[in-house]
């Protein structure tokens, strides 16, 4: 299981991309600016993956700028970048190091993917708890 920040200002996309991740295991914790991220940053003992859309609230780059400032407080944090936008050169020299880019619109499985072959975080899926409504084998 990972613990992963979920940094998205389009509410709709937060919630389905939050609920996928999860659904694998993982802790999720979500903001939609880069000031509520930074704020759950400062309380959490630790966060393993930032994923982040490269611009929020029609900030362009805000989300690059939000990992520059994160990384360098948090060295151990890992970046995933995403974004609707056409990606360019430009974007990519200011990610930064081991981090890895998703383009808009994603499957979930081109993001469990990007996970396991960028980070090393591999899905471990919620074990249904026996509460005692569904018949026990013998």
């Amino acid at each position: 299981m990972a613990v992963i920040l979920l940094v998205e200002d389009e509410e709709q996309v937060r919630v389905l991309a939050q609920s996928y991740l999860e659904e694998q295991g993982h802790q999720v914790l979500s903001a939609g600016t880069p000031d509520g991220a930074m704020a759950i940053l400062q309380r959490t003992d630790h966060v393993d993956l930032l994923f982040t859309d490269i611009d929020l609230k029609d900030v362009i780059a805000s989300g690059i700028e939000l990992a520059q400032d994160a990384v360098v407080r948090w060295s151990h944090l890992k970046v995933l970048y995403t974004t609707e936008r056409d990606f360019t050169d430009g974007m990519k020299a200011r990610f930064v190091e081991h981090s890895a880019f998703l383009p808009k619109p994603y499957t979930v499985e081109e993001l469990l993917t990007t996970l396991s072959v960028h980070f090393k975080i591999s899905q471990q899926p919620r074990r249904k708890s026996n509460t005692g409504s569904e018949p026990s084998p013998n």
